[in-house]
């Protein structure tokens, strides 16, 4: 399957161990750089109680829910922890600085 890759701006648009929220047809993308300079993103809210998950501090390659402290993985979009839910991951592809994230996965994850 082919991914659709929309470009969402450039690495350096997002703060070392920030986030930036980019809005999608199927809602907010919340997409993550680390103090390593990787970038994940994932839907922007907790599965907990909905909380922004682009508010959140970042550490290592997780975020902590700025509402109830939740911690989500950026990598696999799983609560850690005793807490339990997910949200689901978006591929990004960084281009020399250049982010793209694939709406696809999204439209087929909505299916």
């Amino acid at each position: 399957m082919d991914m659709n890759w929309i470009a969402i701006g450039d690495i350096s648009d997002i703060p070392l161990r920030g986030a930036r929220c980019v809005k999608t047809p199927q809602g907010k993308i919340a997409v993550f750089r680390t103090a390593e300079n990787e970038v994940f993103a994932i839907e922007d809210h907790c599965p907990h109680k909905g909380g922004p998950l682009s508010q959140g501090i970042v550490h290592a390659k997780a975020v902590t829910c700025p509402l109830h402290n939740w911690v989500i993985s950026l990598e696999t979009g799983k609560a850690l922890g005793a807490d339990e839910g997910a949200v689901r991951t978006i591929p990004v592809r960084n281009e020399d600085g250049a982010l793209f994230i694939a709406l696809e996965s999204l439209l087929m994850a909505a299916e």
